[in-house]
């Protein structure tokens, strides 16, 4: 007689996929807290508040390192973000243009100041150029030659992001324009290139971010002390009093533009992701 008897299920062992995020996630917080009291127990704080931490010499700093260091910063950096960005509108255009050879140029510009490091744009401009032009200035003495250096080495960058920007328009745009009577060119400037431009914000932005600190690289075409910026202005200081804390104050100045500038991009990045749902 057969048996009516249903088979017996064999009993799960084991943890769950949520118990093991959890204990995943468990594991990891306290690999950080174990870090962090080994940190906090075995740094010899006294030495670093002695290094690092001088009240006095800090206090010496200001205003200096705000109206002069921190102010010469963001000017080279703006100046450098403009120059690059209509350099790089150009460079774009020629990428995205029907003329071969245009495209040729702007592809070998944006490989060779893609891969160069800036130090060394910085010393062309500042030792190469004077070399090979003798007698002729930039404008604006150094601080044309900071926006010129920064300029070249972001257009290369913003050069590309601005291309995928105008290739992210939908063609429908075009031939909307197109359709209204609007001749190629001014359909790019009227109607795509704005469209791009909303499109490419965070990263340009981003893009300011990486200009604001590559500003530190001006060291290099011999500024006065008046044209110091605040790695310049934090490392002659630091040599001066044989202390780092004036280098750990133009720390923070730098903070205290590069973290507000990285909300607003994580800010702007939220809103184009909601645009897009």
């Amino acid at each position: 007689m057969a048996s009516t008897d249903a088979p017996v299920q064999p009993r799960k062992t084991g943890l769950t996929r949520r118990q093991k995020r959890r204990l995943s996630r468990g594991v990891q917080y306290a690999v950080f807290v174990a870090a962090v009291i080994a940190f906090a127990v075995t740094a010899d704080w006294d030495r670093l508040q002695n290094q690092f931490a001088q009240a006095d010499i800090a206090r010496q700093m200001f205003p200096d390192v705000i109206t002069l260091a921190l102010k010469n910063t963001v000017l080279y950096t703006v100046s450098g973000f403009a120059v690059g960005l209509a350099l790089g509108m150009v460079i774009a255009l020629m990428r995205l243009s029907s003329v071969g050879p245009y495209r040729w140029l702007a592809g070998v510009y944006i490989e060779i100041f893609r891969g160069l490091p800036a130090l060394l744009i910085f010393i062309f401009i500042g030792v190469a150029v004077p070399l090979a032009f003798p007698g002729t200035e930039i404008v604006g003495g150094t601080y044309g030659k900071v926006a010129l250096a920064l300029g070249l080495v972001a257009a290369a960058y913003m050069a590309e992001t601005i291309r995928a920007g105008i290739q992210a328009v939908p063609k429908g745009q075009v031939e909307a324009a197109r359709s209204l009577g609007f001749s190629p060119a001014r359909a790019m400037v009227s109607i795509i290139i704005p469209q791009a431009f909303r499109i490419i914000l965070p990263p340009l932005t981003n893009e300011l971010v990486l200009l604001f600190k590559d500003s530190s690289l001006v060291l290099f075409l011999g500024v006065t002390l008046e044209e110091r910026e605040l790695s310049k202005y934090g490392r002659d200081l630091a040599s001066t009093t044989a202390n780092s804390t004036p280098i750990l104050v133009a720390g923070l100045c730098y903070l205290l533009v590069t973290i507000p500038l990285g909300l607003v991009v994580r800010r702007m990045e939220a809103k184009a992701q909601e645009a897009v749902k």
